[in-house]
């Protein structure tokens, strides 16, 4: 029995008591606040979020814009194709979910069952492809390749089909007009990532997971604006997911187009001259290597020298961009990924790079103008100079004596740029510079080299202007190798050329020496620079020195017609040189042509009437064979084009870029006569094509002409004859009137 007094036992049963009903209390406050902040504090928003768990949006794609040709022409369109639909939510009241009409429809469209059934499944991390991304209440296609017969039996047969539908879709398209592929400059489209879908969120115009954006070129820059929005018509469903009535619609909202200055035919033509030229290259003997040149890989540009719009862009290897339709195959895609292929996904153009050869002479004379230089000179053009135990050559060692500068340009005499190099060298201190005023790394640096042009592409590389900061910069990069290296051969009387050189550059490969200046001055050395940045600083040279932004892009215009906002040429820059230098330049450019190193190809060349300058460049690659650069313009365009192991400038490009020119101002073979009515382009194209009421260029008119009268003739009960081939001629900028004005069951 316990000693503890009554009134003890007593006292501690009333404390439990109290704590008890403190805890019951707190508990029951702590209830109260929560149920209070659910229902009254944010009640709204959980009411909100309840609401929206009752709804669900399917989602109309957007027609997406067109990508025209300077006269309208389509680079870029919409196919319409029968596509072939599930929807799942019909599918899933049916007894077995949907499976005996899935293997109904494979029947039909010659598909396997497990083929049709996968495609309807819904994507998660641990379903494999091809499953669907989007949303579970939309229509999933399942074939864009459907027969006129296949839909056919499919909407006749409505019993056995429910949830399935066969309408005019339509289907992104790369038509090629004149054989023009352009596939570089229009990209393609490939479907957005969960990423991209979450970081568009909060933009006006936010993704979806289903939908496409564009991945390259044109597409991708102008991929706002060609995209529209899509249409939402927002479904009431039960708890159990089914539609019990609707909520509301938004209507999709075309694209706009986008007009370019790509001419279909100019590039068509370029396209062709510039393959052709690489073709001829490999069956050429290079007497350096003692084999035929491997032509491996080139780039062509034509630009108008008055706006800096780029009129026609090539790029090999090449490719067809209709192969990223619908979903490239992996087999596909590792063949123009694969080293084999030498790439053709990259636009050589803007991300080319290479040594310019003596097409960068242009620079090194003006440059030698501004640093006081005169242009008479006379100056030495002897078969090699020079400095110290190191002997430079002129090409194929050849010597004219003393010459201006003018023809030093005209023959491409390394030896007169040589000198002049090596002296403004001394002039700035040598290896021990104090105040150097680098006369030919800035005046690089003016022409626009070592930095982006700003085409409205992505994707465009910088390329290199190699001056001290550039060298100091290189140096502190590699300086621990080259240390590691020069130490490990330190005792080497005759270390191969590679390790002499970080033997060399280990204690000072920051200095700017003597070889690096004269070989700069010809463009050799570390020079780099893409097609795209000599094709403009050649069109400044022919339009008195404005240095213009290459644009490709000319205009946005609605899906009406009505809007039209252009995309105006944009000023950057002015080459620094005096008008009296350019008129020296320009002569001598002309010259090249005349009596010059790219005289041998324009024999007979209308040079009168079409006067044309131009400048050859041989660029030698260490490793490889040299590099054929040959730079040209006449009074409206600019043409420049290259070939990577192509030989010698006039030699690889010469008779592929006349070809262009006598294409475009319509001049006939022997050169004797001009008919601009057969040219492609005898002046610049300055209108944009004019647009007809729904938004197409008037080109196409009669194709839209030609859709609507074969459906004013349809029968009630489906079309009297096959529409295949009808759909397969059109070429309509707009089509969602194809789509949904004459939709046909």
């Amino acid at each position: 029995m316990s000693n503890i007094p009554e009134t003890g036992r007593t006292s501690r049963i009333t404390i439990r008591l109290v704590v008890l009903q403190v805890l019951v209390f707190s508990l029951l406050l702590t209830l109260g606040g929560r149920l209070w902040y659910l229902q009254i504090r944010n009640g709204q928003e959980y009411d909100a979020k309840a609401a929206s768990n009752q709804i669900q949006q399917v989602v109309t794609p957007a027609v997406r814009g067109s990508i025209l040709d300077d006269r309208g022409v389509p680079l870029a369109d919409n196919e319409t194709r029968l596509v072939v639909s599930a929807n799942r939510t019909d599918l899933l009241e049916q007894a077995d979910d949907g499976t005996a009409v899935l293997t109904r429809l494979a029947g039909v469209l010659g598909m396997k069952p497990k083929d049709v059934e996968d495609k309807v499944r819904l994507c998660d991390a641990h379903t494999p492809r091809p499953c669907w991304n989007g949303s579970p209440y939309q229509p999933i296609p399942i074939t864009d390749a459907a027969t006129t017969q296949q839909a056919l039996q499919i909407m006749e047969r409505r019993e056995d089909f429910p949830g399935i539908t066969a309408e005019p879709t339509a289907v992104r398209q790369y038509p090629s007009p004149d054989k023009a592929n352009a596939a570089q400059v229009l990209g393609y489209l490939s479907p957005v990532t969960d990423k991209e879908v979450a970081a568009s969120e909060k933009t006006d115009n936010p993704l979806l997971r289903s939908d496409q954006i564009g991945r390259s070129g044109l597409e991708s820059t102008y991929d706002s604006q060609l995209r529209g929005k899509a249409g939402v018509t927002r479904y009431q469903v039960d708890n159990l997911g089914r539609v019990i009535g609707k909520a509301g619609d938004t209507p999709a909202v075309p694209g706009d187009n986008v007009v370019t200055s790509i001419d279909a035919k100019v590039q068509a033509i370029t396209e062709k001259e510039l393959n052709d030229a690489m073709k001829a290259a490999r069956t050429t003997y290079d007497p350096v290597t003692h084999r035929n040149f491997k032509a491996d890989s080139g780039a062509a540009i034509v630009m108008d020298n008055h706006t800096g719009q780029i009129i026609a862009m090539a790029s090999e290897p090449t490719y067809d961009p209709n192969e990223w339709v619908g979903g490239i195959s992996f087999k596909n895609y590792q063949a123009l990924t694969d080293a084999k292929s030498n790439y053709p996904l990259l636009n050589r153009a803007i991300q080319g790079e290479s040594a310019p050869g003596s097409t960068f002479k242009v620079v090194s004379t003006s440059a030698a103008i501004r640093a006081g230089y005169s242009e008479d000179g006379p100056y030495d053009c002897s078969s090699s100079f020079s400095i110290g135990s190191q002997v430079f050559h002129n090409d194929e060692n050849e010597s004219y004596g003393p010459i201006s500068l003018a023809r030093a340009l005209e023959v491409s005499c390394d030896t007169v740029f040589y000198g002049i190099a090596y002296d403004q060298w001394k002039k700035d201190g040598g290896t021990d510079p104090k105040h150097p005023k680098d006369w030919f790394y800035k005046t690089a640096h003016d022409f626009g080299l070592g930095a982006k042009t700003g085409v409205d592409i992505p994707g465009e590389v910088s390329g290199r202007v190699p001056d001290r900061q550039w060298k100091k910069d290189f140096w502190e990069e590699n300086k621990a190798g080259w240390c590691a290296t020069a130490k490990k051969h330190k005792n080497d009387p005759n270390p191969p050329l590679k390790i002499a050189i970080a033997i060399e550059n280990c204690p000072d490969g920051y200095v700017l020496r003597a070889g690096d200046s004269v070989n700069y001055a010809i463009g050799q050395g570390d020079t780099l620079v893409t097609p795209v940045q000599m094709a403009r600083i050649y069109a400044a040279l022919a339009n008195g020195g404005t240095l213009y932004q290459p644009t490709i892009g000319k205009a946005v215009v609605s899906p009406d017609g009505k809007t039209v906002t252009p995309i105006r040429p944009k000023v950057t820059g002015k080459l620094p040189d005096s008008k009296s230098t350019l008129s020296y330049i320009n002569q001598a450019l002309a010259g090249v042509v005349t009596e010059g190193t790219a005289d041998w190809k324009f024999q007979g060349w209308p040079q009168d009437k079409i006067p044309l300058h131009a400048k050859t460049g041989t660029a030698e690659v260490s490793g490889k064979q040299s590099t054929s650069w040959f730079d040209t313009y006449t009074k409206d365009y600019t043409i420049v084009m290259t070939i990577s192991q192509g030989g010698t400038g006039s030699g690889g490009s010469g008779e592929a870029v006349r070809r262009i020119y006598e294409a475009m101002y319509g001049v006939q073979k022997d050169g004797q006569k001009i008919d601009p009515k057969k040219g492609i382009m005898p002046q610049p194209v300055t209108a944009l094509p004019k647009m007809s009421g729904d938004g197409a260029a008037v080109t196409q008119a009669a194709d839209t002409a030609r859709f609507d009268d074969f459906f004013a003739n349809t029968p009630a009960g489906g079309p009297a004859q096959d529409p295949a081939p009808v759909l397969a001629a059109l070429t309509p900028t707009r089509t969602e009137k194809l789509l949904y004005g004459r939709k046909y069951t």
